[in-house]
């Protein structure tokens, strides 16, 4: 999808915040999906409104139990939601299995919101698997091409893409590839590493940005993923360009990693109420200049 900036608003300017939209499983602990999504969108200014796709019993020590919520059930989910709300942005995170991935998909298409931030959730922090294998072809397939923006991690990357060297390099490669089979734009992070820093390649199809910021040693970093992406579905949705957003979402992540609460025995939560810049001029990890490339494909 085209990233379209919408009229920013909010109800001090006389006008309704703008709605997002979040589909994606439910996380007991409070501390990834949904919940995570919410406060994110609550954080950033933005009304958030969901669709669930899965029910977890889950702590910061692990994922106990999944019950995938039927494919039906979360297509009117967003019906719902889609026939009596103006929805600005769509982000989807854990989508569970290829039935849902299609539904989810079909909606996609008949909806057809302004953007949609892609976080294609395939294992937790903690290491269980959220996604059924058979349906990583089908997230290639039927949402990639949909998608303003994807935000895998770099080991979610490589089971998108088959490209397992997390150097800048190969996260660019990463992100190459899944611009050719059609999203906007990437950004592949590199919390998973390992390293002294943190690095994020951003590739939007004419050009590539490295985010890099020193690492935060901490167990504190449940929900990171789904965070980054709903503060960037927030920031499209309030009118900032996507790059900016990206940007804007990499920093305040960070600042929620650094701002932890502290709680649980295992992988804890971020703080997702830090401080969201959500004007220009964020404080962010050093990025290297845009390098040009060839877009993947013609600007229509």
């Amino acid at each position: 999808m085209r990233h379209r900036s919408p009229p920013s608003g909010s109800p001090a300017g006389g006008r309704p915040p703008p709605v997002v939209l979040t589909v994606a499983g439910s996380d007991s602990g409070g501390g990834a999906g949904i919940q995570a999504d919410l406060k994110t969108f609550h954080q950033w200014g933005v009304y958030g409104a969901s669709a669930v796709t899965a029910v977890t019993a889950q702590n910061t020590l692990g994922v106990q139990k999944v019950h995938a919520v039927p494919p039906s059930i979360v297509a009117a989910q967003i019906a719902s939601v889609a026939d009596d709300f103006s929805v600005r942005a769509v982000k989807t995170g854990m989508l569970a299995n290829a039935e849902t991935v299609r539904a989810v998909a079909a909606a996609l298409r008949e909806r057809n919101p302004s953007d949609y931030v892609l976080d294609p959730v395939v294992v937790a922090t903690s290491g269980d698997r959220l996604l059924d294998p058979d349906a990583v072809a089908v997230v290639m397939d039927e949402l990639v091409p949909l998608a303003t923006l994807v935000t895998p991690n770099w080991p979610e990357a490589a089971v998108l893409t088959g490209v397992e060297d997390h150097s800048p390099a190969g996260m660019e490669r990463a992100a190459r590839i899944l611009a050719d089979a059609g999203a906007d734009a990437v950004v592949v992070t590199g919390g998973h590493a390992g390293g002294d820093d943190v690095v994020d390649v951003f590739w939007d199809g004419r050009s590539s940005r490295v985010f890099r910021g020193p690492r935060i040693h901490t167990r504190h970093t449940h929900g990171t993923g789904c965070a980054l992406s709903a503060a960037v579905a927030a920031g499209v949705a309030l009118g900032r360009p996507l790059a900016e957003a990206v940007e804007a979402a990499v920093a305040w992540v960070r600042r929620a990693i650094a701002e932890a609460p502290g709680l649980g025995a295992g992988h804890g939560p971020i703080n997702h109420f830090a401080l969201a810049r959500r004007g220009s001029g964020p404080t962010a990890p050093s990025a290297s200049a845009p390098k040009s490339g060839p877009r993947h494909r013609p600007t229509p």
